[in-house]
């Protein structure tokens, strides 16, 4: 399996995309400004995307994604592509972004017997198949209801991507119990934040210090959702932490790969 960093800023700015994960071609991890550098042509080949939360900078994409690939879908007769998330971020998507006023309803677009897309609701410990990816819903605690994904590599480990979160020790007892080749992980305010991290429910550089303990062994930890212009000072914060983790800033264009014998295992 090959994880491409579409986005993973925590906002916009010249180079900067906002979170966004490929899975091979097929499935979507969280649908920020990054889908929009897809060519149209891996557009339409999207099944499937996890969303982690309904906070913008996670959802910009879906709608704008739909009405890209509606006809092109439609003229080669696809299924509407999945869209997975919790019941609460489901309903602020048809409430709030598919009501006909900020984005048409692509639920039942073009029709309502074939639409474009489809919701469906997720729970924290569920198990997904899909695109011969297994995939477990992980816990997060954010200011809205919040979800993190890891998708299991067989041999090669876990790929796993906590959302938004702030300290969150439900996440960590589970990956006591997880293979973590690749964890994923914000941190989006510098320490001289820390008070608006707490608030806001993200985390800063001590907290993922203090997080990260809970971790064992060495593991390859890419920090993502860092604020355009902060990146020097965050990262110089988490270099000080001395974690025995290898760490390192996630870049859009990068990508992660597991081991594809351990792919096809589910493929």
């Amino acid at each position: 399996m090959i994880v491409q960093v579409l986005g993973c800023s925590g906002s916009i700015a010249a180079g900067c995309r906002t979170t966004s994960f490929l899975l091979d071609d097929d499935v979507l991890v969280d649908a920020g400004t990054g889908v929009g550098d897809l060519p149209l042509e891996a557009l339409a080949k999207i099944e499937h995307i996890l969303i982690s939360h309904s906070h913008l900078d996670h959802i910009l994409s879906i709608g704008l994604l739909a009405d890209s690939v509606m006809r092109i879908r439609r003229l080669e007769g696809k299924s509407p592509i999945w869209v997975h998330a919790l019941p609460e971020t489901l309903a602020a998507l048809r409430t709030h972004i598919f009501n006909g006023v900020i984005w048409p309803d692509f639920t039942r677009l073009p029709s309502a017997e074939n639409p474009t897309l489809a919701l469906t609701p997720i729970a924290v410990g569920e198990t997904m198949l899909l695109g011969g990816k297994k995939i477990e819903v992980l816990s997060a605690a954010h200011t809205v209801p919040a979800v993190g994904f890891g998708v299991d590599g067989g041999a090669a480990g876990w790929w796993v991507f906590t959302g938004d979160t702030g300290p969150n020790p439900a996440l960590w007892q589970r990956l006591q119990n997880m293979n973590v080749a690749h964890l994923v992980i914000e941190t989006a305010f510098s320490d001289d934040e820390r008070q608006l991290a707490r608030i806001s429910r993200h985390l800063c550089p001590s907290a993922l210090g203090h997080e990260l303990k809970n971790l064992a062994g060495s593991v390859e930890v890419h920090i993502t959702h860092i604020k355009p212009g902060e990146m020097d000072a965050v990262m110089a914060e988490i270099g000080r932490l001395g974690s025995p983790h290898r760490i390192s800033a996630l870049a859009a264009g990068e990508t992660m790969t597991l081991a594809a014998e351990a792919a096809r295992a589910y493929g």
